[in-house]
């Protein structure tokens, strides 16, 4: 038992009586030079949701605390209400607005339980008041400024989970002007429930949608510019290799490789070749950017990358991980040009079995730079004009064809879920606005190619698994029972249900999920049905241990093959280097088996933050698209059914809400069972996957939120309502927002 075990087994104790840190140390015969380390041990233990400290300095355990608990505060956008989330297995409990003391949605609380389902039966969650917030989630929160009659300015943060005004002194604003959108340091939280901040940043007006991008990069902690140090280190590499570094690695300049990526794609970390053995199967080569080369352990660089943990995609611009003379420069696998890289070669037979394989260092020269769409009009259209200038290529490419097939069944077969939905693709202008939102249509090249990736990154996993190295994986595990039935339940309402028993015995196997989706295959449910079923799996992480991916139906995998654009491919390209040069001693095990695990949990914690930023960015874009179509009528599809409306989703991608006060023609009541909205008089009926015609009654850029009306249902006066409704807010955009108190009984 370490001395954290032992310091909370002792308050945890039955004997234990609350001490201050003071009574604490003597009692457990610290040192005064140790004194440091105790008090980061009490903060951990805090954080962890284990003990928290009394207001009068005294430290007591949560396990004498029985109708206490701790968890991360998560407030809703659209209510003064929010829940404590405590944790898998645990039951999330509501607080009230005015019992959130100063906590801030994202806060990790200790919230002390008032009413318990399980004794009050009006009660349909635990409901309590926090009496401590564990840790700060926001240090820099964006909004608008705004000034009362105090004579202080305020901000309103564009965040509407979070309630609270931000107090501002005046010699603290820097240039902003009332209306101005800004980034404010939080400075001091006061006992009776006051934020004080102060502007570091200021983005520009309310309505510029350049500050609306800005302030959700910011707040989202996505950092933009490279430190001092990373910058001056990239610039000592050379943009060519040398000779000197070819040195030990296996020379492929002289093979058909090449690379296949996006029109705009400016950084190439992946080439293939392809070719027949003499027994009559394919020999795959995948050969990937060797960045670890020159991002180095202890470097500026590499720092910089883990800190990062991926790039960021935003629709007006790409936040890299690396620098550019690096991303864009001596990594990227430009053609015509020598690159070092980490190949992986694959013996793959007619079905699909990869029997033998081999990885090596290795210096490449890609012989063309070929894009999606020109190898889709090759292998699709049989284009004339490309297949001429491509001639000598077209051999290699139909072999790979047939390859990506072959690979491709044997995954299907093994059981790999196959979500086939386009995404949505949203194109700006040099000024950073939406001119068009389209679905972007994946051909049989980007297919091929990610057949190939995933080979790879199968291969390699399995190999370092054997090999028992110290490896970064990546789990995805299969779903929660909980989150399968509820699925089921949503399917019903389609005349669909899974096969088979399933239980806690019985777990979901990935074949009856592809099931589904092959049933729903070019319907007009498809995508509702692919939403929903995506929603309803885990998400992937990265881990040290080996735990297989649900959604591939793999035994093994890792990330391997973007080491520009993700840390975890960076990190395993050394730990598989450092195997390969017999330079995994057993001194240095130890450190690579903590370092491992701990990047890991960063990338997995980079990953979810970049997500959830290029998310809520394409929201924002797809409303201020939109926006210039308000009045205007579009046909659409049912995508959710809730008691207060339907979400509705455009050809598209774009979705909005029909509010069900909106639906004039009758009274309409919401049937949970069979997840419907039916009307009390006429009986009609809306279920998810119905053809519905609308149109737009206001864009709402702040709130990131579209709203539509039934074509039938928009009357003048309707419509004139929702005109009046937007002006009304922009003229009270600088009051303060005022509270709306929520006493229901369901989570939102």
């Amino acid at each position: 038992m370490d001395r954290k075990e032992k310091i909370f087994a002792y308050i945890n104790s039955k004997e234990y009586i609350p001490l201050k840190f003071n009574e604490l140390a003597t009692v457990l015969d610290v040192p005064k030079e140790d004194e440091t380390q105790l008090t980061e041990i009490l903060n951990e233990l805090c954080v962890e949701g284990k003990i928290y400290i009394t207001k009068k300095g005294r430290h007591v355990s949560l396990g004498n605390e029985t109708m206490t608990a701790a968890g991360r505060l998560s407030c809703n956008a659209k209510g003064y209400f929010g829940f404590v989330i405590c944790g898998e297995g645990e039951e999330d409990i509501f607080v009230a607005g005015d019992d959130m003391m100063n906590a801030l949605n994202g806060d990790k609380v200790l919230v002390r339980i008032d009413k318990n389902n399980k004794t009050d039966k009006k009660q349909n969650h635990r409901q309590g008041h926090i009496i401590k917030v564990l840790e700060r989630h926001n240090k820099i929160i964006v909004g608008i400024i705004y000034k009362e009659k105090d004579g202080y300015y305020y901000l309103r943060p564009d965040n509407r989970q979070i309630y609270t005004k931000i107090s501002i002194a005046p010699d603290k604003i820097m240039t902003a002007q009332i209306g101005d959108r800004v980034a404010a340091l939080i400075t001091r939280y006061t006992e009776n429930n006051k934020v004080f901040g102060e502007v570091v940043s200021v983005l520009g007006s309310e309505e510029n949608l350049k500050s609306c991008v800005e302030g959700i990069i910011i707040e989202n902690g996505i950092k933009q510019e490279f430190d001092k140090e990373t910058v001056a280190e990239s610039k000592k590499i050379p943009r060519e290799i040398s000779e000197e570094q070819t040195q030990g690695r296996e020379d492929l300049r002289d093979m058909l490789i090449f690379t296949i990526d996006g029109d705009d794609a400016r950084d190439f970390d992946d080439a293939v070749s392809l070719t027949l053995t003499e027994n009559g199967n394919y020999y795959l080569g995948v050969h990937i950017a060797d960045v670890s080369e020159y991002v180095t352990d202890g470097s500026a660089l590499e720092n910089e990358a883990y800190e990062r943990g991926t790039s960021v995609y935003l629709a007006d611009r790409v936040i890299p991980m690396l620098p550019e003379r690096l991303s864009n420069g001596i990594c990227s696998l430009n053609p015509k040009e020598d690159r070092l890289t980490l190949s992986v070669f694959m013996e793959i037979t007619g079905d699909g079995n990869v029997v033998n394989h081999r990885l090596c260092k290795s210096v490449i020269c890609s012989k063309e730079r070929m894009t999606y769409n020109n190898v889709n009009s090759i292998l699709e259209e049989n284009d004339a004009k490309l297949s001429e200038k491509y001639n000598y290529m077209l051999p290699t490419l139909k072999l790979m064809e047939g390859l990506a097939q072959i690979l491709s069944n044997k995954r299907a077969k093994r059981g790999a879920i196959r979500f086939d939905f386009p995404e949505s693709k949203i194109t700006v202008d040099e000024n950073g606005e939406p001119i068009e939102i389209s679905r972007e249509v994946r051909g049989v090249s980007n297919k091929m190619i990610e057949e190939f990736m995933i080979a790879a990154n199968e291969t390699v996993a399995e190999y370092a698994f054997w090999s028992e190295i110290p490896f970064i994986y990546r789990n995805h595990e299969a779903p929660s029972l909980e989150k399968i039935i509820a699925f089921n339940e949503f399917i019903m309402s389609f005349g669909l249900s899974l096969k088979g028993k399933i239980d806690r015995d019985n777990p979901i196997h990935p074949k009856t999920l592809q099931g589904i989706l092959d049933t729903v295959k070019d319907t007009p449910e498809e995508r509702i049905i692919s939403s929903a079923m995506l929603q309803s799996l885990m998400k992937a992480k990265y881990s040290e241990e080996s735990l297989g991916h649900f959604g591939l139906a793999a035994k093994y995998y890792c990330h391997f093959t973007s080491p520009i654009r993700r840390y975890p491919d960076l990190a395993v390209h050394r730990l598989l280097k450092d195997f390969i040069d017999g330079q995994l001693t057993e001194n240095k095990i130890p450190y690579l088996k903590d370092y491992v695990a701990a990047a890991g949990r960063r990338s997995s914690e980079c990953e979810v933050n970049a997500e959830h930023t290029e998310r809520e960015v394409d929201d924002l874009m797809k409303t201020a698209y939109m926006s210039g179509f308000v009045g205007q009528a579009f046909e659409g599809i049912v995508a959710n059914v809730t008691n207060f409306g339907m979400f509705v989703e455009l050809e598209n991608s774009v979705e909005g809400l029909v509010r069900v006060e909106n639906m004039t023609d009758d009274y309409y009541e919401y049937v949970e069972s069979g997840n419907i909205l039916i009307g009390r008089r006429k009986k009609k009926t809306y279920t998810t996957g119905d053809a519905v015609k609308v149109i737009i009654a206001r864009a709402d850029i702040a709130l990131r939120q579209i709203d539509f009306v039934l074509e039938k249902d928009a009357s003048k006066k309707l419509l004139k309502t929702f005109e009046e409704r937007s002006t009304e807010q922009k003229r009270e955009k600088n009051k303060k927002k005022p509270k709306k108190k929520y006493k229901g009984k369901k989570k939102s």
